[in-house]
């Protein structure tokens, strides 16, 4: 089976274009047929059209990705409104219960992303696996962390990882795996993040669809739905004409 591999998380900053098209140039050459960069409600156009134009003559796909870190549920429901139908990919970074709880249950969600290294702030627990899975929305895992910790800070990453990967599994959460990564260095082929994630529980096959169908499934489906021919889920507009 042919895969498409996506790594819907890597930092580059768009200001710095000659390091932007280095870091493309590469994820080109290491097989990705996906990449995308983390925006904020302060997108600037020109910048995404940049690094669009950027990825195209590397051959790469590139997808507008936003990410956004509410402090209120209110904050939350102002970015979904606002932002939902401009971006392919909504992340919400998730450093409170009450923010975790109300993403995974909304639909316009995509990724919930727990960057805390903090066991006790991680809240992906079975409520909010439950809640996930009456939504559309994936458990992200960024790898770098488990690239750049050492010693027992990384082994209590792991556990958790474990953790929430195996409550994600049980109630059929989609687990995607990204790098996270805005360095060169750290910059792993597609096969090697998929082997990270044996690390924290995922078989073969689930690891390979974490960096493949699962985030690559994500931006067809909503590039379906921002179609101006999208009327709902598997109905679209074939052709306009008058009636006769």
């Amino acid at each position: 089976m042919t895969r498409s591999f996506a790594d819907l998380h890597l930092r580059i900053n768009p200001k710095d274009q000659q390091t932007a098209q280095r870091l493309i140039g590469k994820a080109a050459q290491m097989g990705y047929h996906y990449i995308s960069v983390p925006f904020t409600a302060g997108l600037q156009e020109t910048e995404a059209a940049a690094l669009k134009a950027m990825c195209a003559k590397a051959g790469i796909d590139f997808v507008l990705r936003a990410d956004f870190k509410p402090r209120t549920q209110e904050d939350l429901m102002r970015f979904l409104r606002k932002f939902r139908r401009r971006f392919e990919v909504i992340c919400i970074v998730c450093d409170s219960k009450e923010i975790a709880r109300q993403a995974a249950k909304d639909r316009r969600v995509d990724l919930l992303n727990f960057p805390s290294l903090d066991y006790h702030k991680r809240f992906f627990d079975r409520a909010e696996a439950e809640l996930a899975s009456c939504s559309l929305a994936a458990l992200e895992v960024d790898v770098k962390s488990l690239l750049v910790l050492e010693g027992p800070p990384r082994v209590r990453l792991l556990s958790s990882l474990r953790r929430e990967v195996a409550i994600a599994l049980e109630f059929h959460v989609p687990v995607v795996v990204s790098s996270g990564v805005g360095e060169e260095p750290l910059m792993r082929l597609p096969r090697d993040l998929a082997s990270l994630a044996y690390l924290f529980g995922l078989g073969e096959a689930q690891a390979l669809d974490a960096v493949s169908a699962n985030p690559s499934g994500i931006v067809l489906r909503n590039r379906e739905k921002l179609s101006s021919r999208f009327v709902a889920p598997g109905i679209s507009v074939v052709k306009e004409g008058n009636s006769v």
